[in-house]
């Protein structure tokens, strides 16, 4: 299978963590592309009408494309137990951390847009005051509700790969003050899965201001 990737995308990684989960990451060649959405790459938009990254080639030609998609395929090729669990007691929670882990990932890209990335003369204080006030949420709800499973899933790992995007960007400092979510992040960054699939890339620091009065930096381009 081959993987369209980028280095410093939340939601590849997530793809890569889990097949590294699985046991499946020897079966996976891993290509790694630049997308953006003021940059077009030809060769991600022939395989996704999106333009977007991860983007998965299945053995057969078959084409896949956005990271739950991609990880509910790659669950049904291994022998293990499954990382999206059937039983309805533990799969509504796995998918539901998954989808706050997704709005975690959203908010802070769409923070790091406002903050960075778009001309200084269009940015709006107030839209991205709103972003940031919801990923300052969603890492206190976390704080409250982080799982202590000892079997890894889907959540899991989309909540760890989310919130090593929102470190790596330093978009929010989480883990003072939260020291359950704290904890568990720093756990599960210990897995092999993590260390095997590290984000990089360029950065720039650029402060971002914040009612809340904590304080967040956007980095990497």
């Amino acid at each position: 299978m081959k993987l369209h990737y980028q280095s410093h995308s939340p939601y590849a990684r997530k793809v890569l963590v889990f097949a590294h989960e699985a046991g499946l990451a020897d079966r996976i060649d891993v290509i790694h592309q630049e997308t953006s959405p003021v940059q077009r790459n030809d060769e991600v938009f022939a395989l996704n009408p999106l333009g977007k990254v991860p983007v998965l080639v299945c053995d057969d030609g078959t084409v896949l494309f956005e990271s739950s998609v991609i990880c509910e395929y790659l669950d049904d090729l291994h022998d293990g137990s499954r990382l999206i669990p059937s039983t309805p007691s533990r799969r509504f929670p796995a998918l539901l951390r998954q989808a706050v882990a997704q709005g975690l990932a959203d908010a802070g890209i769409a923070a790091r847009w406002e903050s960075e990335r778009r001309p200084e003369a269009l940015r709006w204080p107030p839209l991205l005051e709103g972003h940031l006030r919801k990923v300052i949420a969603v890492c206190d709800y976390l704080e409250d509700h982080i799982p202590h499973n000892e079997q890894v899933d889907i959540g899991d790992i989309a909540l760890a790969t989310a919130l090593s995007w929102i470190a790596f960007r330093r978009v929010h400092d989480f883990q003072p003050g939260r020291p359950r979510l704290s904890a568990w992040y720093q756990r599960f960054c210990a897995r092999p899965s993590m260390i095997a699939t590290p984000l990089f890339g360029d950065t720039i620091d650029q402060p971002l201001s914040a009612s809340t009065g904590a304080t967040h930096v956007v980095a990497m381009v």
